[in-house]
């Protein structure tokens, strides 16, 4: 597959080196521009060895996969240059948060093939969980090859594109709610004696194994607690004060704080568009 990344960030990083240790993609067929950052540009090309662009590509020879992977700030801008790269049988996958697969092609006056993707920063070691939506114009080629091009950075999943702003709370920003839960259990470990490399390790470790057993035991994430849990032992004692300050309720509304603001993204795109 033929595939142009535009965008030289972390996450076409990410993906690239994915994709191409899983010979999802090869080198040769592998192409990328960047806009603004040429030496990031310059550094991608000679990591993976692929080819670098720049101007339009010769319409008789398009890509079968165009990869927008800039920053969602970014693409209306670089709207014009993307027409340039796409042919009737390309498809067209976004990474771009908060921009819907509609607007994509409005904005692209492109009729055609368009899936939209939600990645996370954990694709950089292949640990990605990635929410995948598609329009209709897919073909089941089109769709298996975007699924197994998602699974090549982690776990790749199917759903519709009405919870992909749920999704992006989710799992998109969800590392970041991980590592604030790993950055607060360090600091109250440190504020309470232990030196700071032995919290960290202590902590690290912890996360990592309770992950290993959400994913391979098979139990409800509910039952896994209430295993750790001994009645009037010391895990209770913590929870119970979790529960005191609504850790819960503030969860949920966390959660919900993110859905709204990715919806608020797109319609502020698009009205940044209209301006």
């Amino acid at each position: 597959m033929k595939t142009l990344f535009i965008g030289a960030g972390s996450m076409a990083h990410a993906l690239l080196n994915g994709a191409i240790d899983a010979q999802v993609l090869e080198k040769e067929d592998v192409y990328i521009t960047n806009r603004s950052n040429q030496q990031r540009l310059t550094e991608l090309i000679a990591h993976f060895g692929v080819n670098g662009i720049s101007g339009r590509f010769p319409s008789n020879e398009g890509f079968d996969v165009v990869i927008l992977a800039m920053k969602p700030k970014d693409f209306h801008e670089a709207a014009p240059v993307i027409k340039n790269f796409l042919s009737p049988g390309t498809l067209i996958i976004s990474v771009l948060a908060g921009i819907t697969i509609t607007h994509i092609g409005e904005t692209l006056a492109f009729n055609g093939a368009i899936a939209r993707a939600m990645p996370n920063t954990s694709a950089a070691l292949g640990k990605s969980a990635t929410a995948v939506t598609y329009n209709e114009f897919l073909s089941e080629r089109q769709k298996e090859w975007t699924l197994k091009f998602f699974c090549s950075v982690g776990l790749s999943v199917e759903v519709p594109e009405k919870q992909m702003d749920l999704i992006t709370a989710v799992s998109g920003s969800g590392p970041a709610y991980i590592y604030y839960v790993a950055e607060q259990l360090e600091k109250a470990a440190v504020d309470l004696g232990l030196q700071k490399e032995l919290a960290k390790a202590l902590i690290t470790q912890t996360i990592a194994g309770a992950s290993k057993m959400l994913e391979e035991s098979g139990l409800e994430v509910g039952i896994l607690r209430k295993n750790v849990t001994s009645p009037g032992g010391t895990t209770e004692a913590g929870l119970s004060v979790l529960e005191d300050y609504a850790v819960s309720e503030a969860f949920s509304k966390c959660v919900d704080s993110a859905k709204n603001r990715s919806e608020e993204m797109g319609k502020e795109l698009i009205m940044n568009q209209m301006k």
